[in-house]
């Protein structure tokens, strides 16, 4: 049974009801990640898992650990949603168009590279006609650009519809010195959440980074 946000009560109530009728009610924050622990971590474990994979899973997971990125506006009520998962823009091997990938959520690194990388590889070869991705508010949107390393970024918005979902980019990783700095992109709606929240969140994605190995665990 779908669980609302009892909203009388809720701490961030005024902000909620100041934002919500906003033209435009999105925010959006660009940061830079330092992924060189967890490229090397990859490479000492093997199997063949990309850094792209590797920053969807933590992202992933980080949202089911922040309550803020798991609520969706839907009928002018806030639902808390259990579970989210994700998805994200494929580049097909036509070298032209793109597709979606969609995958869950999961707490083990292995079997979301195997479900992720699966999806994301049939994605590359679809011949079939460009169609929007279905509704499904228990999800949040990735995005892609290994050509540029961003500094802002802002996604296509559908202005007649209640879209509350995050979305994430990722760009071009580049090497400084001992980093490697991935400039990551979140954006979210500033009804459900404010810069605090979006702050704790990528904090914890910092912390992440820091020890990768504790995420990524053992191959089996």
């Amino acid at each position: 049974m779908a669980e609302y946000l009892d909203t009388t009560t809720w701490a961030r109530r005024d902000a909620f009801e100041f934002f919500r009728h906003f033209d435009k009610p999105y925010f959006n924050v660009c940061v830079r990640l330092d992924v060189a622990r967890l490229k090397a971590a990859l490479v000492a474990r093997g199997g063949g898992a990309g850094l792209s994979l590797a920053c969807y899973f933590i992202a992933l997971r980080l949202v089911n650990a922040h309550q803020p990125f798991r609520l969706r506006l839907e009928d002018g009520r806030i639902r808390m949603h259990d579970e989210v998962h994700g998805s994200t823009t494929v580049l097909r091997d036509d070298g032209e168009s793109f597709f979606f990938a969609e995958f869950d959520h999961s707490a083990d690194f292995d079997a979301f590279a195997a479900q992720a990388g699966a999806a994301i590889d049939a994605a590359r070869t679809l011949r079939v006609a460009f169609e929007p991705r279905p509704d499904d508010a228990a999800r949040v949107y990735f995005t892609s650009l290994p050509w540029l390393h961003f500094t802002s970024f802002s996604h296509a918005r559908n202005w007649k519809r209640e879209d509350s979902i995050p979305r994430f980019a990722f760009g071009r990783a580049q090497a400084e010195g001992g980093a490697l700095w991935l400039p990551m992109s979140v954006e979210v709606h500033h009804a459900l959440m404010d810069g605090v929240h979006v702050g704790r969140y990528v904090q914890d994605f910092e912390a992440a980074l820091r020890e990768p190995e504790a995420w990524l665990g053992q191959r089996a």
